[in-house]
């Protein structure tokens, strides 16, 4: 890695006074078109002989962010001396974007497959999407319900990831209440919290 903060790249380059509109990275991608939508200009451009590479290459580094993100999960456990595997982890957001209770394609059920398989236990906290609806990829996680906003619970914790940047959640008592934060949405900076405990993914 260059160690290079991409929210700081963005930051500097949002100082352009025009022609600038800043999109924001995240975990993947999510919703009912976007992860889908860019394959199929993708494949009718090969019936005519054109290539997409743009498309194909923005498609392969979006299905790699979940495995990017447990891949920062893994280091942060283990800078404070606690494996993965038996590790009580929170995920915090389902919905595929902030503020809206759609999880249609939503990467953090890729993030929690990920890292159930590495043997972590897995819960999570949506006020949008109280329960995981049955889904035709993600069907086992179907009636999985969102946690409790709760104090004593978020302490209990390993570490909390931050997939959805839902605004009505209380960024400064999770930063006082979650022993580790992996933050995928910079939502923790953009709530003026900086803290050692605090890992960008």
């Amino acid at each position: 890695e260059m160690g290079i903060d991409i929210w700081e790249v963005i930051e500097a380059a949002k100082t352009k006074p025009f022609g600038f509109t800043p999109f924001y990275p995240g975990p993947g991608l999510g919703g009912h078109c976007i992860p889908i939508d860019p394959y199929y200009l993708s494949w009718k451009a090969r019936e005519y002989g054109l290539s997409t590479r743009f498309i194909e290459l923005a498609g392969e580094i979006n299905h790699a962010m979940p495995g990017h993100v447990v891949k920062r999960c893994v280091e942060a456990l283990n800078e404070t001396g606690k494996p993965v595997k038996g590790s009580r982890i929170l995920l915090l957001g389902l919905a595929y974007k902030s503020d809206v209770d759609d999880c249609r394609e939503s990467p953090t059920f890729e993030v929690m497959e990920k890292l159930k398989n590495l043997g972590a236990e897995i819960d999570y906290f949506d006020s949008h999407v109280p329960e995981v609806p049955l889904t035709r990829e993600h069907s086992n996680w179907a009636g999985l319900k969102s946690v409790q906003w709760d104090e004593g619970f978020i302490r209990a914790c390993d570490a909390v990831v931050i997939l959805t940047d839902h605004n009505g959640v209380d960024y400064a008592q999770l930063s006082e209440w979650a022993p580790l934060v992996v933050d995928t949405r910079n939502a923790m900076e953009r709530s003026d919290i900086s803290s050692g405990k605090i890992w960008k993914a």
